[in-house]
């Protein structure tokens, strides 16, 4: 029979410092064991059917003596119940880290769903503006609950205050919302509907946007503006007003043209090769190049360690309102993009060429997809003959002089 263990006092135990285990008293198998480092801590040694057990009761002094017996009777209660302690132990760990897992907020979900994607979308800015809308509307109502807990009274109380008076920012928050649920349960942070599900549901409690949100095109110069607008663009000096020439002639997005760089060219050909991560549509699109096209192109300056062919002062791409501020200047009602909305109006009321091809200079996808399926190349040469008809259109004021 093993000898019992002297019953030590608080003094007695505060008193052991040397390493190793020490025995205490009170509770058959408890221990003080310290370490090399002089640490102390609770040990209850004891067999749990055919296993021999090592359970840790907590660190000495935060456990005082008297606590430790207590845990260690405890123990030993449910042990003689058939109840392994440590195994319990684990398993409500792995139930709480289980838990802890699936905890997140929605805010945490939103940054979970960012960087799964953002890296997806070709234009960078996209995952800025996404992370921006979610921080100025969404997260002051419901970034710090719990994901699976955001209801429908979260998603209207992010909605409702700007859903009249800025509804197509209302509307992209609507989606990103609806976005981050379904990624969330997907994930199993969450159960059951989406509350920001369109379709069957909001629809049923806000006003559709097309009925409340103006419509505001690009504003646009009448075709017949656009000739001595050309001609006194020609005038001006500066990589912005050559860029919006070019912009002009070519019948493309400005963003297009801003990010143009010089190994998508073939001077030679005459084509200009857009890359599908640069594109709307994400589809290659080639740009038949006519001769001012070509001039202008011929004329900019090939830039040492730097491929843009329209770049700022500083060699970066030109902003976003580099153009605009051209026109500004020019005392012009109207906005760079709108020429491509001149040109398809010039196309159809002073051309014979079908619809279709105006469509395609535009890289405009065709709406009904059985014409778009049979539509099997690009029609660059056709094409070719119609920029260069669009140019000698925007030039004939200049050739008059010439001439």
């Amino acid at each position: 029979m093993a000898r019992k263990a002297k019953e030590l006092s608080a003094l007695q135990v505060g008193r052991l410092t040397s390493p190793g285990n020490h025995a205490v008293g009170g509770v058959s198998g408890l221990y003080l064991y310290v370490n090399d480092a002089g640490a102390r801590s609770w040990v209850l040694r004891t067999m749990v059917g055919t296993k021999r057990r090592h359970m840790g009761l907590g660190g000495f002094p935060d456990v005082p003596l008297a606590r430790a017996r207590e845990k260690a009777r405890a123990a030993r209660d449910e042990i003689d119940q058939g109840i392994d302690p440590i195994a319990q132990r684990r398993a409500a760990a792995s139930l709480l880290r289980a838990q802890q897992a699936t905890e997140k907020t929605f805010q945490q979900a939103a940054e979970g769903f960012l960087e799964a994607h953002g890296d997806t979308w070709k234009n960078p800015k996209h995952r800025t503006q996404w992370a921006s809308t979610l921080k100025t509307y969404a997260y002051p109502v419901m970034g710090d609950l719990l994901v699976r807990d955001v209801g429908q009274e979260h998603v209207l109380a992010a909605l409702e205050p700007i859903w009249k008076t800025k509804n197509e920012t209302a509307s992209r928050l609507r989606g990103r919302i609806e976005n981050v649920l379904d990624w969330a349960t997907v994930r199993k942070y969450r159960t059951g509907e989406n509350p920001a599900r369109w379709k069957g549901h909001l629809d049923m409690l806000l006003p559709a946007p097309g009925k409340i949100q103006k419509v505001e095109h690009h504003r646009a110069l009448p075709i017949d503006a656009t000739v001595p607008f050309m001609s006194d663009l020609r005038q001006r000096e500066g990589t912005a007003a050559k860029a919006l020439e070019f912009t002009v002639l070519c019948a493309a997005r400005s963003g297009e043209v801003r990010g143009a760089v010089w190994p998508e060219f073939d001077l030679n050909a005459g084509v200009w090769t857009i890359p599908p991560e640069r594109m709307k549509a994400t589809k290659e699109h080639r740009v038949p190049l006519s001769e001012s096209a070509l001039r202008i192109l011929r004329a900019q300056p090939h830039l040492k360690d730097n491929e843009l062919v329209f770049p700022s002062a500083r060699g970066k791409q030109l902003s976003d309102m580099a153009m605009t501020a051209v026109m500004r200047r020019m005392d012009v009602d109207a906005v760079p993009h709108g020429f491509r909305s001149t040109f398809r109006d010039w196309a159809r009321e002073r051309t014979n060429y079908p619809r279709d091809l105006a469509e395609q200079a535009l890289a405009h996808a065709l709406d009904n997809k059985v014409e778009a399926a049979y539509r099997r190349g690009d029609a660059l040469e056709k094409r070719r003959l119609m920029m260069q008809e669009w140019d000698d259109f925007c030039s004939k004021v200049e050739k008059k002089e010439e001439a």
